[in-house]
């Protein structure tokens, strides 16, 4: 990994690193569970 990229924020559900900032505040989800939560509200309602 690049040494100059900031430090990742872990993903709240599976803890592996995303793609906000750890300067990012609030819930954050990795690339796999970002798509998952997106599917699971898109049919809820």
């Amino acid at each position: 990994m690049d040494e100059k990229s900031p430090p990742y924020a872990e993903c709240v559900l599976c803890r592996k690193p995303t793609e906000y900032p750890e300067s990012v505040k609030g819930i954050v989800y990795c690339p796999v569970c970002e798509w998952q939560e997106a599917q699971r509200t898109a049919c809820s309602g």
